[in-house]
C-alpha cells in the first residue's frame, strides 16, 4: 500500500509517501515539504500566532493535495513538539482536521522516542544488540534504550535546536555569553533530568538520527575528513567554537547546511555534545531511519493484528 508520513514539526511541514507492506522496507516514493519553523510563530503567552496558523494551514492543504495526486492510500498524520506545547494546540489541530479531512495526532514525547527507537532496531537489526538511541528535534531531544523493539527507557526534553535558538541566543554572530548560558543549561537540564536507567544504559551500539545529527556529522566529515556516518564528541567541541563564530550566510555556505538550518545548527551541536557527554559517548553512528519510518512500521504492524 501507499502511506503518506505527514509530519507537522517544529522546522518542516514534511510528506513523505512511502510504497510500503508488511515484512518490506518502506520505499519512498515522493515527498513534499515546506519549511515553515512555527516555534518562530509563537506569541508571549506561547500561542500560535494568526499569521503561524494560516501558515500551517496552507501546508497541511499543500501536503494532502500532493499525497492525493500520488495516489496515497491513507495519510498518517502527527504533530510534535511545537503544536504539543501550544497553548492553543488543541483548537488547531481540531481546525485542521476538520477543514482538511485527515486525522492528525499529537505524540508525546514518550511516543516520539518510541517509534524513532522503532525505526532504528528494524534498520540495524536484531544483532545490533542493546541500543541507544538519541533524537534531536526543532523543539525536543529524545532518548531511548533497549534491547526489544520497544525501548525500557525513554526521554523527552525541550532542547529542540530550534526553541533553544529562539529562546536563547541572539546576535549575528552569536554572543560568547549566550552560547555560555546555552551550554550551561543545557547541561544542568540534563544532569536534573537524565535518569539513572539512562546513565547506565549498558548499550552495545550507540546511535543518532534526526536531520540536526545528520548534518552535523556531514560537517564533521568535512572539516575534519573523518566518517560523516559516525560523529566523534571530540570534533563536535571543535565545531561548537567554530559554528558560533560564523555568520548566519557563513555557515548556510558549509556543505549540507541549509538556509533554514544555518541559524540552528549551533544549538543542535551544544545540545548533540552535551547529550553525548552525559551518556559518556565517544563516538555516535547516524541512522538514516527516524520518526517517519517509525510511524510507518508501526502502522504495518497494527494492520496485521
Amino acid at each position: 500500500m501507499r502511506l503518506g508520513v505527514l509530519d507537522v514539526g517544529s522546522n518542516t511541514i514534511h510528506l513523505q509517501v512511502m510504497d510500503a507492506h508488511l515484512g518490506a522496507r518502506p520505499e519512498p516514493a515522493t515527498s513534499f515539504k515546506v519549511e515553515l519553523r512555527l516555534t518562530e510563530h509563537l506569541d508571549a503567552a506561547g500561542s500560535i500566532t494568526p499569521q503561524g496558523i494560516d501558515l500551517l494551514h496552507q501546508a497541511v492543504g499543500d501536503s494532502v493535495a500532493h499525497a492525493n495526486e500520488n495516489q496515497t492510500d491513507e495519510i498518517l498524520a502527527f504533530a510534535t513538539s511545537a503544536i504539543r506545547d501550544a497553548k492553543n494546540g488543541p483548537k488547531i489541530i481540531q481546525d485542521i482536521n476538520q477543514r482538511h479531512q485527515i486525522d492528525l495526532q499529537i505524540l508525546t514525547g514518550d511516543e516520539e522516542a518510541r517509534m524513532t527507537f522503532l525505526a532504528v532496531r528494524r534498520w540495524l537489526g536484531w544483532s545490533a544488540g542493546k541500543l541507544l538511541v538519541i533524537d534531536i528535534g526543532g523543539g525536543s531531544l529524545e532518548i531511548a534504550s533497549g534491547i526489544d523493539e520497544n525501548p525500557e527507557a525513554t526521554l523527552s526534553l525541550p532542547l529542540g535546536a530550534a526553541r533553544l535558538t529562539r529562546d536563547i541566543l541572539s546576535g549575528d554572530p552569536y554572543s560568547s555569553k549566550g552560547i555560555k548560558f546555552l551550554e550551561d543549561f543545557v547541561t544542568s537540564k540534563l544532569e536534573d533530568e537524565l535518569p539513572a536507567i539512562l546513565r547506565a544504559h549498558d548499550a552495545d551500539r550507540f546511535v543518532a538520527t534526526s536531520k540536526t545529527f545528520r548534518t552535523l556529522a556531514r560537517l564533521s566529515g568535512h572539516m575534519f575528513n573523518e566518517n560523516p556516518k559516525y560523529l566523534e564528541s571530540a570534533n563536535l567541541k571543535a565545531m561548537v567554537s567554530k559554528l558560533a563564530d560564523m555568520t548566519d550566510k557563513s555557515r548556510a555556505e558549509l556543505p549540507g547546511v541549509s538556509n533554514s538550518r544555518a541559524k540552528q545548527i549551533v544549538a543542535g551541536a551544544i545540545v548533540a555534545r552535551a547529550t553525548m557527554n552525559a551518556l559518556d559517548l565517544d563516538r555516535v553512528e547516524i541512522c538514516p531511519w527516524a520518526l517517519r519510518e517509525g510511524v510507518v512500521l508501526r502502522r504495518l504492524d497494527w494492520l496485521n493484528n
